[in-house]
């Protein structure tokens, strides 16, 4: 706690108390860094200031705001959740755990979060950041470590204090990001290395055991459609990957398949219609999870276009950053904008 009141970073949700902000800054940096995280979180609060705002938002702007920090089921949970909150707890998250797990996207972490950071309930978490620490600390390793969190929330339930519960779990994390890093930690800073059983043994730098991760290759093509000035776009399914977002139409390759011909294959299947004069415009590599995906993009017309419907939009292309692309999408999006305005 002493280290963590001398080395803390000076954090835009550090400097409140409100359970909304720190809600909100919590689910944001999960998977994402805190230098990314920032701007959205300062855009965000622009956008939706309060719980009732995010609660009536229309789903495209809250998928718009959230588009670059990925794993967009966050942004629908959090909608989903406010909704909850507004009808069932007049705006305000409830102080009570139970409650909270109860809420969309609230599972063990955020709800611990919330509960201590927020509510000063003494509440123990485990994150990336707590889990490497303890492991190191305690010396132990393998997948049976890295995965009983339920042993590490047990270890330190004790230890938490009565008095601000939120800066004891705030300052493990702290010491993760800053100190006791995935690579080259700082063991010489560390206020615990006296007792840390991994740098005692000089094991700090293998503790915990890198993951090795295994992605599938998957490529794809899409259609940059103009017709009369506009581009089509169309939205993705309701549910599933990336869902709710909108993307140019095309669809993955298959094996020994030509990009042009499975362009063409994919509008017939999807819009019913055959591509004319392909070229290509730009590829983008982009990675997700488990897989990475090269998107090719080309440029091509139609005799004749399939006719707008909710899902389906004929756009201009002053008007396509309004809409949600994924991020692999929205590059093409900035390409086509770029190649707009160094023509006129």
């Amino acid at each position: 706690m002493d280290w963590y009141a001398r080395r803390r970073r000076d954090l835009p949700w550090r400097g409140t108390r409100d359970p909304y902000a720190i809600w909100i800054s919590e689910v944001m940096l999960q998977q994402t860094t805190v230098a990314a995280v920032i701007p959205y979180y300062q855009k965000w609060f622009r956008l939706f200031p309060d719980i009732e705002s995010l609660a009536e938002a229309r789903q495209a702007g809250v998928l718009k705001a959230w588009q670059g920090l990925g794993y967009y089921r966050r942004a629908r949970d959090l909608q989903a959740a406010a909704k909850v909150v507004v009808d069932r707890h007049g705006g305000r998250l409830p102080d009570d755990a139970e409650a909270l797990r109860a809420l969309p996207g609230f599972g063990p972490y955020t709800t611990a979060a919330v509960s201590s950071l927020a509510f000063g309930r003494p509440v123990p978490l485990v994150e990336a950041n707590v889990r490497r620490v303890l492991m190191r600390l305690y010396g132990r390793e393998g997948p049976a470590a890295a995965k009983n969190d339920a042993a590490w929330l047990a270890i330190l339930a004790p230890l938490l204090p009565a008095r601000r519960p939120g800066d004891f779990n705030q300052a493990w994390m702290e010491l993760g990001a800053l100190v006791c890093r995935p690579a080259n930690p700082a063991c010489l800073s560390c206020p615990l290395r006296r007792d840390c059983r991994a740098y005692a043994s000089g094991r700090q730098e293998v503790i915990p055991a890198p993951v090795k991760r295994i992605y599938r290759k998957i490529t794809a093509v899409v259609g940059i459609i103009e017709r009369d000035g506009r581009i089509l776009i169309q939205r993705r399914p309701p549910d599933g990957l990336l869902a709710g977002l909108w993307e140019f139409p095309g669809g993955k390759v298959r094996r020994r398949e030509s990009l042009k011909a499975a362009l063409a294959r994919e509008l017939e299947e999807e819009i019913g219609v055959r591509p004319e004069a392909m070229q290509p415009f730009m590829t983008v590599d982009h990675s997700y999870t488990t897989f990475r995906v090269t998107l090719h993009a080309f440029t091509c017309g139609l005799r004749s276009g399939p006719a707008a419907s909710p899902d389906r939009k004929w756009v201009r292309p002053g008007s396509l950053r309004r809409y949600p692309f994924p991020s692999g999408s929205a590059r093409i999006v900035e390409r086509i904008l770029a190649e707009r305005h160094r023509t006129r």
